[in-house]
């Protein structure tokens, strides 16, 4: 067993729903409760607590003093963490780096968001906030690049076009991810998708269909890290952590050349390999930051799962679906399953690993990818997770 080694032991889930159900903070209570009770122990036995929320929301929302909503005792890890849609995975690497030197055993790490609220019913409402690519101080709203979608859809443009690809080559993403979702019973969006129903849904920004776009819940989740030595002792089988990455390259968003197809995931991908000493034909399945069909389509390329300007033939061939060679997004993903930002595919990697899927489990997990990806694709994380100590 590697020394750095460590395990997620636990995974809560608040209620979750298109509804004002509760703030935040109630959410992000009920999802730590339910993590705890899931890996059998106490609040009490927790001795750190990481927590991060939608970048669009204020402090006040999911604050630190959530630590005495839990009512936990005194804490040696204690942080509210923020890398955007990068920030689950963040969080956890946190968590293993405190685990590993000595400095806390059981740590709590829980997001929540409730972009649904009263008079605010839809995802683009819920998330229409500038982005700042430029620089440039009143840009991005003066040409009307307003919310994400915007922004990935001239990355998804610039692909398209390098690629001499179609505007709907996207949909086969969105329809391999349905496929899913149609095995999940938790999943919001269930729906049968083919090809000409995503080429009839409404238009969003060119490329993107709405069916290329997440779809956003009030919720939270939680999962419970700790050593292998102390998951050995809990009620729930360890999903181990045998690499975890970040990367932040420079960023490159107007180009105008190759460079602006790279990201950091290109970066973060060699560091995985790299620590857990595999290759990226050993990945059995892939959960994907995919709030974008785009993003999807980006990850399996950066992380060499396919290659350059192939993601699109890869996923339209059936590899990514039910019964093919390499499953991805397993409950529906972001686009059919739920967006609750990095931790939707935590979520389904630790319930895959663990056996515990359903009608949608696969029996090849014994190495599962979990990507993250914030801003406009500025900020990466990853990590591989199985149900196995030695890969």
């Amino acid at each position: 067993m590697r020394k750095n080694l460590v395990a997620i032991t636990g995974l809560g889930m608040s209620p979750m729903a298109r509804t004002d159900i509760g703030s935040t903070r109630d959410l992000a209570i009920a999802a730590a409760i339910a993590c705890v009770e899931d890996a059998g122990i106490g609040l009490r036995d927790v001795q750190g607590l990481l927590m991060c929320r939608s970048p669009s929301k204020p402090t006040a929302e999911l604050p630190l003093k959530l630590r005495l909503d839990l009512g936990l005792e005194d804490l040696s890890l204690l942080a509210d963490l923020n890398m955007e849609g990068a920030s689950s995975i963040g969080m956890i690497q946190t968590a293993c780096l405190h685990i590993t030197s000595g400095l806390a055993d059981l740590v709590l790490c829980v997001f929540g968001d409730t972009p649904l609220r009263s008079g605010v019913e839809s995802g683009a409402a819920a998330y229409n906030r500038v982005m700042n690519l430029t620089g440039i101080e009143g840009m991005e709203a003066n040409s009307g690049l307003y919310g994400a979608a915007g922004p990935y859809a001239l990355a998804a443009q610039r692909y398209l076009a390098r690629y001499a690809l179609p505007a709907d080559a996207l949909g086969c993403y969105a329809v391999a991810s349905r496929r899913w979702a149609e095995l999940n019973p938790d999943a919001f969006l269930r729906k049968p998708l083919d090809m000409e129903e995503y080429r009839r849904s409404r238009p969003i920004v060119d490329p993107f269909r709405v069916l290329d776009c997440a779809y956003p819940v009030n919720g939270a989740i939680a999962v419970l890290v700790c050593s292998p030595e102390r998951a050995r002792d809990l009620r729930r089988p360890p999903v181990y952590i045998h690499a975890c990455a970040q990367a932040h390259a420079a960023s490159r968003p107007f180009a105008g050349d190759e460079s602006e197809l790279e990201t950091g995931a290109r970066i973060a991908a060699e560091s995985l390999w790299k620590q857990a000493q595999v290759t990226p034909d050993a990945v059995q399945m892939a959960q994907l930051y995919d709030a974008f069909s785009y993003i999807g389509l980006q990850a399996l390329e950066d992380y060499q799962l396919c290659p350059r300007g192939q993601a699109t033939d890869f996923v339209a061939s059936g590899v990514t679906s039910p019964g093919g060679s390499l499953p991805v997004a397993t409950g529906g993903g972001h686009l059919s399953g739920f967006y609750l930002q990095g931790m939707t595919p935590v979520a389904e990697a630790v319930l895959q690993a663990r056996g515990q899927a359903g009608a949608r489990q696969n029996s090849r997990n014994e190495l599962i990818l979990v990507t993250g990806n914030g801003g406009r694709m500025d900020y990466h994380a990853a990590m591989l997770l199985s149900p196995k100590e030695t890969l």
